[in-house]
């Protein structure tokens, strides 16, 4: 660091002895373990499963639990207590009902069992550490209580700090605080590795969780990157979003929880639809609607109506971006409404299930009607003007990125794009030709660009459309596929037609030198990097294994969503890296509490991959690095100090004086 770097660093120390102080603090804190991150992909919207997981910190608090009270608790008693952690409301309803007479009683046993999880999951961190993540209406209690020798000779005093808690009917309130503290103290920095949006109902719930979270980073998925897209007004992503989610019955998640205004399209489609029953366009209903019930043939209606207006909007966004080179998506102007056909460009003609095309202008069909353009004006509005869509997207831009590399790992949604042979392919969206690493910092770029820089776009290129390309386009390594045929999959049966080809890539890896070589190409050691990767789920049922190119690799896209479980067989995975082993958690699908209260909570299988043969601490990681290297610059202001380059600031107050 310079003269003038210490002398930034001076306002902050401005002697020797609190430089020497922070010295110390950062020492010590270099030999604590270190804390445990959890990598989770794929969300999907279901807010009840993810923060289940969170709550349970995948399977480890009941692993916990286990140890700490072996042989002294009862197994249903050790799933009580685990009940208390994942669902503190419900379970102490339920207690309540079973043990009317005794529930107070049963409350200050379950908070002295509380604290004993709580002082375990704490232990690896600092107190200043802990003390930031009590909860903020009982921080002196818990303080008090975390490190309590409950049978010492300072007993009374903690049994009189529960006896009032108990006067002030706060034992309830104390019991949700300690859980939600275990919590944060459980997890220490969560990845989420792409694709939080879409399909499920809730994924405004999972951001709002994030948000409240107290370390979170994000590697972008494809359904991550079109909402980015939409939030920045780029009608195509926008069109995307809305058929997407009206297709998954989301309207709930649509109006209510981010207040997108869907009566321009209802009355659009029910006007102009009128007639056609939509029976191609019927919508899938994995979660029923509370607020805003459509029923199934006005839903069907909206997501045809939604759907041409789509396919106009992506025709004119690629006839407007050459360099993408997608004109094999222009399928709108093949049509034969007359012939109920899709001509193709080999002249293959392919049977229509619906040509009943009321807006396609055969002349233009890529252009907007009147009204079209009326409901997508109003959609913008709705994407543009809402408050809390728009904090969404700016958290997860700000806290996102195409890859990140965290403590030796490398993590990424979909793929890096590569050859039949296993080489990184040759990447362009105009004259210079990139590959590997260097095409995904490329693309972050231009995203980042387009996010925050209106004056650094081409005249051609509106808001987002970067990101719709990097949603379905054939060298976007967040989608990995030759295209997406929603326009087939609406429109005919054609298997051929209908037809996705993955890349490369999900063969390659398969092989411990493509995933060695992709470490490298990344700065990371082949020999003890570890690849995370989401984006395609595991056909666990069919055999199919999360591990990839000899443990090297980990596709951890196990089907949170309710979409994917008859596919996976399970209900998702957690790559959990603690200071004691790196582990795959399988999980089963959440089951929801029922009409009486009771709920079934699964405890995942922990796989573990890795057990450490010393204790990782902080002096090990990404965060050891930035320490040690603030310990250097201490260190030099120090003797900046001693050297007389920099001057001790004397601040003369009125104590010294008197």
């Amino acid at each position: 660091m310079d003269i003038r770097g210490l002398r930034l660093l001076a306002k902050d120390f401005p002697d020797v002895r609190k430089a020497q102080a922070e010295i110390i603090n950062l020492s010590a804190i270099l030999n604590l373990p270190k804390g445990t991150e959890y990598f989770l992909s794929d969300l999907h919207g279901e807010a009840d499963a993810f923060i289940h997981m969170m709550k349970s910190a995948s399977g480890v608090i009941r692993r916990k639990i286990d140890e700490i009270f072996e042989g002294t608790l009862s197994e249903a008693e050790k799933g009580e207590l685990a009940a208390l952690i994942y669902d503190p409301s419900g379970e102490l309803k339920r207690q309540f009902r079973k043990y009317p007479d005794s529930y107070n009683r049963w409350c200050k046993d379950s908070i002295y069992r509380l604290i004993e999880v709580l002082n375990s999951v704490s232990a690896k961190y600092s107190r200043s550490k802990v003390r930031k993540r009590l909860h903020p209406n009982s921080v002196y209690i818990m303080d008090e209580l975390i490190n309590a020798d409950i049978g010492g000779e300072r007993g009374e005093y903690y049994a009189a700090i529960i006896d009032t808690l108990e006067g002030c009917a706060l034992l309830e309130n104390f019991i949700g605080e300690i859980a939600v503290t275990i919590g944060r103290l459980a997890v220490d920095r969560l990845h989420i590795v792409g694709d939080i949006f879409d399909r499920g109902p809730r994924p405004d719930a999972i951001m709002d969780y994030l948000m409240a979270f107290h370390d979170t980073d994000f590697q972008w998925g494809n359904h991550d990157i079109v909402w980015l897209g939409a939030g920045v007004g780029n009608l195509a992503c926008i069109a995307n979003v809305v058929r997407l989610n009206i297709s998954y019955n989301n309207y709930d998640m649509l109006e209510i929880g981010y207040g997108v205004n869907l009566r321009p399209l209802a009355l659009f489609a029910a006007k102009e639809y009128a007639d056609d029953p939509c029976g191609a366009f019927r919508v899938k209903t994995l979660d029923e609607n509370v607020y805003t019930p459509v029923s199934e043939d006005l839903a069907a209606k909206m997501n045809k109506a939604i759907a041409v207006m789509q396919f106009k909007l992506e025709g004119s966004l690629i006839k407007r971006h050459p360099e993408y080179r997608m004109e094999g998506r222009l399928l709108l102007d093949k049509v034969d409404a007359a012939k109920g056909v899709l001509r193709l460009a080999d002249g293959r003609e392919i049977p229509m299930k619906d040509s009943n095309l009321p807006t396609v202008d055969p002349a233009d069909p890529f252009a907007l009607s009147r009204g079209e353009q009326s409901v997508m004006d109003a959609l913008s509005e709705s994407f543009l003007q809402n408050g809390k869509l728009q904090e969404h997207m700016r958290f997860i831009f700000e806290h996102g990125a195409m890859y990140r590399i965290a403590n030796g790992m490398l993590l990424y949604h979909g793929c890096i794009p590569m050859t039949e042979g296993g080489a990184f392919l040759a990447c362009a969206l105009g004259e210079e030709i990139r590959s590997g690493k260097d095409w995904l910092d490329y693309l972050d770029d231009l995203v980042r660009r387009s996010y925050m820089r209106s004056d650094m776009r081409p005249p051609s290129e509106q808001p987002g459309d970067i990101m719709w390309y990097l949603w379905c386009g054939p060298l976007s390594p967040l989608f990995g596929k030759d295209r997406m045929a929603t326009f087939e999959r609406c429109f005919t049966d054609d298997k051929d037609a209908r037809r996705e080809t993955l890349s490369p890539y999900y063969k390659n890896i398969e092989s411990e030198k493509t995933c060695k070589a992709i470490l490298a190409e990344f700065g990371l050691d082949p020999m003890r990097g570890y690849i995370i990767n989401g984006h395609v789920p595991v056909k666990i049922q069919e055999g199919e294994s999360p591990v990839k190119g000899g443990g090297r690799l980990f596709i951890i896209d196990g089907g949170i969503a309710k979409a994917y479980q008859k596919t996976t067989g399970i209900a998702g995975y957690t790559f959990i890296s603690s200071s004691n082993y790196i582990a795959l958690a399988e999980h089963m699908p959440y089951s929801p509490p029922a009409q009486d209260g009771t709920q079934e909570f699964h405890t995942p299988k922990l796989h573990i991959i890795e057990e450490m043969s010393r204790r990782v601490t902080v002096r090990d990681t990404d965060t050891g690095e930035e320490l040690e290297a603030q310990i250097q610059d201490l260190r030099a202001l120090i003797a900046a100090f001693r050297n007389g380059e920099i001057k001790v600031d004397i601040v003369i107050t009125p104590q010294k004086i008197l």
